[in-house]
C-alpha cells in the first residue's frame, strides 16, 4: 500500500463530499520535522473551493478525515497547513508492500528512449576533476532515467580536431624526439597533455621575446613561430595531408588508450562514441543549405552568420571567412546525426558546464530555425564548476587536478583510514583492495553528486572520505552494518517477516524509518524529472541516518518478542535493499562488510 496514493484519494473524496467539487490539484508534502505528522496538506489553494479561510478549511477537512479515513489517526492545523498523523497499521502495511517489492522504487520500461551525452573530452589532455563531476553526473542521470522507465543511450562527442589538438602535435614535433607512452612509461593522455603544457610555455616565451623586440602583443601572438606551426598543421589536417593526419591519428590513439583506463577506473561506459572530426563536415553542409534557404546570411568577408537578435541574443558566426567550421558547426552536425541514428529518442540531454549556457541557447535556436521539430526536445544539463582550495584549474598551465591521481589518492586514503579502524583484519588481500577501491571511489562520487548540479562547489577530499557525516562512506558503512545484522539473524535462525503486527503500536524510531522508506519512489521520480542526483544523495543519507538512530535506540535480535524481532529484521533488510538501489543510481557500490 502506498500511503501517499491512498491519502490523496481520501482527501479528494473528503473535499468532494464537503464542498461539492474536487480541486484542480492537491498539494501534499512531507511534514516539517518540528511538527507532528508525516503528511501535510497545503490548504491555501483549497479556500477557493471551500469559500473559507485556509485554517478553517484545514479544520473541516481534518475533522472529516478523522471520521471517515482508513489511515488518518489525528491531525493538527498550523495556519493554512493540515498536518496528518497516520495509524501505525498503515505504516506496517506500507512496509509489507516495500518488503515484498522485488525492485522497490524502480519503474518498469515505458518504451520511451532518451539520449544522455556526457564526458566529451578534448584529445589534448587527460581527464581532470571537472571531468569527474561531468562523468559522475551524466552516468547517474542515465541511471535515474532508466529507473524511471526510459531506455537510455549514453554517448559522448570526442573533440578530436581543431587548433588545441594541433598545439600538442606541434610541441611533440618540436620537442618529442620520437617519445611514446611506452618509452616514457606514462599513460598516453598524460603524455599528450604534457606537450600541451609545453606548447603554452614555449608560446608565452616566444610572444614575450617578440614584444621585447618592439612587436605589438596582438601581432606577436599571431606570429609566434610555434603558433604558426600549429596553425599550419590545422590547415594541413583539413587538407588531409598524409603526414599530418598520421601524426594526429597516432597521438589521438595514445589519448584514447589513456581515456579507456580512466573510464574503467571511474566505472562509466558509453553506448556510442561520436567524433568531431566526423561530424563537423556534416554541420558545414547543413549550414550551407541553410544559407541557400535564406535562414543564414553571408557577410562581405565571406563568413556565414545567423541573426538571433529577434530572440534576444546576437549574431553568431557559423563558418569563418576561409570556409572553416567553428565549434557550433560540428554541434549542429552531431545533433542531426544523432536524431538520424536514434529516430525514436524523445530527447537529447547535454551534460556540459554552465559556462556553455549561451552556446546551447544558440544551438537549440539554430536547430529550430533549420526546421528540426525535435530541437525543443534538446536540453542542456548545466552544472557548476568544481573549485579547489588553490583556485581555478587551468589545463594549459598544468595546474589541473588529474582524475587518475585523484582516484588513486582517494583509494589510498580509504586504505589508510580503514586499516586504522581495523576493519580488514579478517579479509583477504584481494577483498581488502576491493573494499578500499569501493570506499575511495564511493566517497569521491558521493561528494561530487550530493550538491545540486547547478551549484558551483568546492571539493574537499578530506571531508569526503569521513565515516561520519554527509558522506558516501557513512552510507556504505550503514549498509555493511545492516548486512552484518542480517548474517547474525540468519545464523540464529531468524526469518524476516512483517506479519502478526496488525494492532501493534510502533516505536517512534521504527515509524520514522518506514516513513522515510515510503518516500523513495517519489524521490526517484523527482530526481529523474529534474536530472538531479543530489536528491537521491540527500535521500539515502537521510535514510541511513534514520536507520542508525533506530539501530542504536531499539534492540533487534535481543528483543524478547519474536514477532518484533522478525519485523525489525524485515525493516532492516528493506532499508539495506533501498540503500543499495539508491547508491546504484549514483553509480556507487556498497560493501557486504566494512
Amino acid at each position: 500500500m502506498n500511503p501517499d496514493t491512498l491519502l490523496r484519494d481520501e482527501i479528494e473524496q473528503a473535499i468532494l463530499a464537503l464542498f461539492g467539487k474536487a480541486p484542480e490539484s492537491i498539494q501534499l508534502q512531507p511534514t516539517n520535522p518540528e511538527f507532528e505528522g508525516s503528511h501535510t496538506l497545503v490548504c491555501f489553494p483549497l479556500s477557493r473551493v471551500s469559500g473559507k479561510n485556509p485554517a478553517e478549511t484545514a479544520k473541516i477537512i481534518g475533522d472529516y478525515l478523522l471520521a471517515h479515513s482508513s489511515v488518518v489517526a489525528s491531525y493538527q492545523v498550523v495556519k493554512g497547513f493540515l498536518n496528518l498523523t497516520l495509524h501505525d497499521h498503515a505504516w506496517v502495511k506500507t512496509l509489507e508492500t516495500i518488503y515484498a517489492a522485488s525492485n522497490y522504487g524502480i519503474q518498469p520500461p515505458s518504451g520511451e528512449e532518451i539520449m544522455v551525452e556526457f564526458s566529451s573530452p578534448n584529445t589534448n589532455k587527460p581527464l581532470h576533476l571537472g571531468h569527474l563531476r561531468n562523468n559522475f553526473l551524466g552516468w547517474s542521470v542515465s541511471q535515474l532515467l532508466e529507473a524511471n522507465g526510459y531506455k537510455v543511450h549514453k554517448v559522448q562527442i570526442i573533440n578530436d580536431r581543431g587548433i588545441h589538438i594541433c598545439k600538442s602535435m606541434a610541441a611533440w614535433k618540436l620537442y618529442g624526439d620520437g617519445e611514446t607512452p611506452k618509452t616514457a612509461n606514462i599513460k598516453g593522455d598524460h603524455l599528450v597533455g604534457n606537450y600541451y603544457v609545453a606548447f603554452d610555455k614555449a608560446y608565452r616565451a616566444q610572444v614575450a621575446a617578440l614584444v621585447e623586440k618592439g612587436m605589438p602583443k596582438e601581432q606577436a601572438e599571431k606570429e609566434a613561430p610555434i603558433m604558426q606551426l600549429a596553425s599550419e598543421m590545422l590547415r594541413k589536417w583539413e587538407a588531409k595531408d598524409p603526414e599530418t593526419v598520421a601524426l594526429w591519428e597516432k597521438m589521438n590513439g595514445w589519448v584514447y588508450e589513456g581515456f579507456d583506463i580512466t573510464y574503467r577506473a571511474m566505472g562509466v561506459s558509453f553506448d556510442r562514441l561520436y567524433y568531431e572530426s566526423q561530424t563537423y563536415l556534416l554541420g558545414k553542409e547543413i549550414v550551407l543549405k541553410g544559407l541557400e534557404d535564406g535562414i543564414f546570411f553571408r557577410k562581405e568577408d565571406g563568413s556565414v552568420w545567423v541573426d538571433l537578435r529577434a530572440e534576444g541574443l546576437d549574431e553568431k558566426v557559423l563558418l569563418r571567412a576561409d570556409g572553416t567550421s567553428v565549434y557550433i558547426t560540428q554541434d549542429i552536425g552531431t545533433a542531426v546525426l544523432r536524431f538520424n541514428d536514434f529516430p525514436n529518442i524523445v530527447g537529447q540531454i547535454y551534460t556540459v558546464g554552465n559556462e556553455q549556457e549561451y552556446h546551447f541557447k544558440v544551438l537549440f535556436l539554430i536547430l529550430a530555425k533549420l526546421g528540426y521539430a525535435w530541437a525543443q526536445r534538446c536540453y542542456h544539463l548545466s552544472y557548476g564548476m568544481v573549485d579547489l582550495p588553490s583556485g581555478k584549474m587551468k589545463s594549459r598551465e598544468g595546474t589541473v587536478v588529474d582524475a587518475d591521481d585523484l582516484i588513486a589518492e582517494m583509494i589510498d586514503e580509504a586504505e589508510k583510514q580503514t586499516r586504522e579502524l581495523g576493519k580488514v583484519d579478517e579479509m583477504t588481500d584481494e577483498e581488502a583492495r576491493a573494499l578500499y577501491r569501493m570506499i575511495g571511489l564511493g566517497a569521491l562520487k558521493f561528494f561530487l553528486l550530493k550538491v545540486d548540479p547547478k551549484k558551483r562547489m568546492l571539493f574537499n577530499p578530506n571531508e569526503s572520505i569521513q565515516l561520519q557525516g554527509f558522506t558516501g562512506p557513512f552510507v556504505q558503512y550503514t549498509h555493511a552494518r545492516i548486512r552484518a545484522l542480517l548474517r547474525k539473524a540468519e545464523a540464529a535462525g531468524v526469518t524476516a517477516s512483517v506479519e502478526g503486527l496488525d494492532n501493534v503500536i510502533l516505536e517512534p524510531a521504527e515509524r520514522e524509518v518506514i516513513i522515510v522508506l515510503s518516500r523513495f519512489p517519489e524521490r526517484v521520480r523527482e530526481a529523474g524529472a529534474t536530472y538531479s542526483p543530489a536528491l537521491i544523495a540527500n535521500y539515502v543519507y537521510e535514510l541511513a541516518k534514520e536507520y542508525n538512530q533506530f539501530y542504536q535506540s531499539i534492540p533487534v535480535l535481543s528483543e524478547a518478542d519474536p514477532v518484533r524481532v522478525r519485523f525489525r529484521v524485515a525493516l532492516s533488510e528493506a532499508v539495506g535493499r533501498t540503500i543499495r538501489t539508491a547508491m546504484r543510481l549514483l553509480g556507487i557500490d556498497v560493501p557486504e562488510r566494512m
